[in-house]
């Protein structure tokens, strides 16, 4: 058995830029929650898709937001993105799939708990988590925990993770904390990019494990003079590296109550055909083959 746990952030904003704009009879914007139900329902119609479950960031912010002020907010999103959040929820919803809409967590923490759970159950053969999102490749684990690219058609597994960004999953936290995220609103530790975060951490693993004394590093790929300069700013900036590790760090506890069997994909529900009219688009639900 495979489960699949779909980022539906990224699913939503994907289509919402990547779908012509379209309007619900009512004159609400709707593209992105149509182009969200044709994408999940073409998953669902693949045989070995058999277990599926959909987070949400019901609201942008979250308990990260409280740590670090310069975090990502709703600033700036389209209000037309915005608006159709709790319509997605309700759309996936209708379409029998679990819906994990996060407030306090964000979806990310929701995809990262269920792993968790579920990692170890023996009769799950592998975990599929569908998004791109960089911070979900922590996850990732040998063959059986992988990220899908769907739109590119693209598995990125353990190895996958190493040869995109130079270290293990378990290091991607501390690679995010030096090296910064952009989408997420901190900055890293300054001086160090991609390759020597990577390079240092191919090595030591986590910030804490990295010398003081940059003459332990023994690194041949970067020069004692880029070493010093980057173990200073490191110094400096420690408790803010910390931080920024603790904000690209998922959290596993998020209380979600679906079982295994939850998870389970038994049809659309009857409610999808009225949603579907509402919305302006009954040919989604006449492509359900399988009703609840």
């Amino acid at each position: 058995m495979k489960i699949y746990l779909v980022d539906g952030t990224y699913e939503l904003f994907r289509n919402h830029f990547g779908a012509p704009p379209r309007k619900a009879p009512n004159g609400q914007e709707v593209g992105a929650t149509l182009g969200l139900l044709r994408s999940l329902l073409m998953l669902l119609t693949s045989p070995e898709v058999t277990h599926v479950a959909c987070a949400f960031d019901h609201v942008i912010e979250s308990f990260r937001n409280d740590l670090y002020p310069g975090y990502k907010t709703g600033a700036g999103v389209d209000s037309n993105l915005l608006a159709q959040f709790p319509l997605a929820e309700k759309a996936v919803s209708a379409l029998g799939v679990v819906v994990w809409p996060m407030v306090k967590f964000e979806a990310d923490d929701a995809l990262a708990s269920a792993v968790a759970r579920f990692e170890n159950n023996k009769t799950v053969g592998q975990i599929i988590v569908c998004s791109p999102d960089k911070d979900l490749a922590q996850l990732v684990s040998g063959r059986r925990i992988v990220c899908w690219d769907r739109r590119r058609d693209l598995v990125i597994d353990e190895a996958g993770v190493i040869g995109k960004f130079g270290v293990h999953p378990q290091s991607i936290p501390d690679w995010l904390a030096l090296v910064g995220d952009s989408a997420d609103g901190f900055p890293g530790v300054p001086g160090w990019g991609a390759k020597s975060s990577a390079a240092v951490l191919s090595r030591f693993e986590h910030l804490e494990s990295i010398p003081n004394d940059p003459a332990k590093w023994k690194l041949s790929a970067i020069s004692a003079g880029r070493s010093a300069s980057l173990a200073e700013n490191l110094v400096r900036h420690h408790n803010e590296a910390l931080l920024f590790r603790k904000l690209a760090a998922l959290r596993k506890d998020v209380p979600l109550e679906e079982t295994l069997d939850d998870l389970k994909w038994q049809g659309a529900r009857p409610r999808l055909k009225k949603l579907c009219h509402e919305l302006g688009d009954e040919r989604i639900s006449e492509r359900v083959t399988r009703w609840r």
